[in-house]
């Protein structure tokens, strides 16, 4: 069976019978190689215990919940942590809902109702720094513990690190909060991207005519003001289109009062069907500069020009690089 028909929105919709397991606990926020590591020797573990392999995240992320005014904007929302997770061969998601509920139980509650009664956990793979339970009151030594009273493994992980650098979704965050979306790259395994929509009022019909491209606004992090070099996928399945393009992120200043947008323009244009609800997936690919406040409309014109130039020649390069040519 799929993963989409197994995809958990609640403990209590998990079936009786369902495991037994081998899982990991995160936020999985951009599910990246850190947690694919996890995830891949869990996959492992549970496909050589005849176990299914399953993911256990939490929505809204605890942060909003506990501390919303300092919570960060998030690599991923939902319906993307779910895609990538089931690309990393998960038999299931478990999505606990958290709330003052969820947040009340303690780590042997969690430990008790979730992973042994619900799941039937045989072993957890987990960071050094996993903490849980009411508090964060449990990390490892803890669940160690629980593990010899409940019968199930744990396995505990180095940090995996990139280029000398320890993955986390923090440091992701902050490096795309600075516009450094090459290294994020590096992080995440592919480059940072968000999941829209295109903005509405601005007589969308039936295709896409013209070769810019306005995102709705969206909830997620989004990198620092800039021009970044661009791919925009249109639509998803076998009939999307992916073009290469270049993107400004910002308040577009030179125009008078200050008028927020991720304002793309695809530079390999071509029309096509779109909607006010079709799918838009724009990746970062790399920051060419910040956003400047021109003295006059000209200026700013004569810019474009050689950013779009200069994006140009980096996809280019890209397509070399790519194909091994």
């Amino acid at each position: 069976m799929g993963l989409t028909h197994r995809v958990f929105r609640a403990a209590a919709e998990i079936p009786e019978g369902f495991g037994p397991s081998v899982a990991v606990i995160g936020n999985f926020d951009g599910v990246h190689l850190g947690h694919q590591e996890l995830l891949r020797a869990a996959i492992a573990e549970a496909r050589a215990r005849n176990a299914r392999a399953v993911a256990i995240t939490f929505d809204p992320h605890p942060d909003r919940f506990l501390r919303p005014e300092e919570a960060p904007g998030l690599l991923t929302l939902i319906p993307e942590r779910l895609r990538l997770l089931e690309a990393t061969g998960v038999d299931a998601v478990v999505v606990l809902p958290f709330d003052e509920a969820l947040a009340s139980l303690s780590a042997r509650e969690f430990v008790v109702e979730i992973l042994h009664d619900r799941l039937g956990v045989l072993a957890l793979h987990e960071g050094r720094n996993f903490r849980f339970g009411h508090r964060a009151e449990a990390g490892a030594s803890e669940l160690a513990a629980f593990g010899q009273e409940f019968g199930f493994g744990l396995t505990i992980h180095p940090p995996v690190e990139t280029h000398h650098l320890e993955i986390s979704s923090s440091a992701i965050r902050a490096l795309v909060a600075r516009g450094r979306v090459e290294r994020a790259r590096w992080m995440l395994g592919r480059p940072f991207g968000v999941v829209s929509t295109q903005a509405r009022g601005r007589g969308i019909g039936t295709r896409l005519l013209v070769p810019t491209v306005n995102l709705a606004p969206y909830a997620g992090l989004l990198p620092a003001f800039g021009v970044y070099v661009t791919r925009l996928t249109v639509g998803v399945g076998a009939g999307r289109r992916v073009f290469e393009a270049i993107t400004n992120v910002g308040e577009r200043p030179t125009f008078g009062a200050a008028s927020f947008a991720v304002e793309s323009h695809i530079l390999d244009f071509e029309p096509v069907e779109m909607t006010a609800e079709t799918s838009l997936r724009l990746e970062f690919m790399r920051r060419q500069r910040g956003e400047i406040e021109w003295p006059s409309p000209e200026a700013l014109k004569a810019q474009i020009g050689k950013d779009v130039a200069r994006a140009r020649r980096w996809w280019r390069l890209a397509r070399r690089i790519f194909s091994g040519k």
